[in-house]
């Protein structure tokens, strides 16, 4: 029996975009830290996304197709990957911050957030052929739920949460909010090979240096509050 246009099609739908962005997740940060990170075999459909104590970092993308992606950490999973990294880096055990509401702390989950984000939208133009943009993620020392959703109209929107877990077992979970979408392969093409994690990292360390070379926008950063920079990147 020979096999119509429609049948014989691979199609990627949103279950492969969120695993594509688990693997993202789990290479970064394994990479990052040099501790294992792996995710449930299980995923939940949720009806809205939101940044939960103790730290909450989230980052929106739009182009090809249009989301919101939401990191959730407890204090303990904040500080063992902030540690695991710095320590890494090669920074001395006695000059690491002691709690989680550092803004070392934050500037470094935002950092990993930031690689994670990048290694997931490379994949997205090499496998899916098209391209979303990002803004810069946001990280927030949250003592309570804060419901989010995505700056831009949605037909059809579906959200998807992941439970991960570090080498320590502790805890963290990522939330997923996009338009209902299938990518369709009309035809087989190439995929380039990825830039490794450890490329990767080393690109936002680069970028980190030269960021931190304009002590201007620096300051002006600095300004806003947290309230400000969460309704800004809001678009509100």
């Amino acid at each position: 029996m020979v096999k119509t246009w429609q049948e014989s099609a691979v199609v990627y739908g949103t279950e492969d975009i969120l695993t594509s962005l688990c693997n993202s997740v789990t290479r970064v940060l394994t990479a990052a830290t040099q501790c294992p990170i792996h995710y449930s075999g299980m995923v939940q459909r949720i009806t809205k996304t939101c940044l939960k104590p103790d730290i909450g970092c989230f980052v929106l993308f739009d182009g090809g197709f249009s989301g919101l992606v939401v990191l959730n950490f407890s204090a303990a999973t904040a500080m063992e990957l902030y540690e695991s990294y710095m320590l890494h880096m090669g920074m001395p055990k006695s000059e690491l911050a002691l709690a989680h509401t550092s803004d070392e702390v934050s500037n470094i989950m935002g950092e990993l957030m930031n690689q994670i984000v990048g290694d997931f939208t490379g994949k997205v133009r090499r496998e899916l052929q098209t391209n979303i943009t990002q803004n810069q993620p946001k990280m927030l020392v949250l003592s309570k739920q804060v419901v989010l959703s995505v700056d831009t109209q949605l037909d059809q929107p579906e959200s998807r949460r992941v439970t991960f877990y570090t080498g320590r077992n502790n805890i963290f979970y990522l939330e997923l909010a996009i338009d209902r979408t299938e990518f369709i392969k009309l035809h087989d093409f190439e995929v380039h090979e990825a830039l490794s994690p450890d490329e990767v990292i080393a690109q936002a360390e680069a970028q980190r240096g030269t960021s931190q070379q304009t002590p201007g926008a620096a300051l002006a950063a600095q300004d806003l509050s947290d309230q400000d920079a969460l309704l800004k990147s809001l678009g509100m």
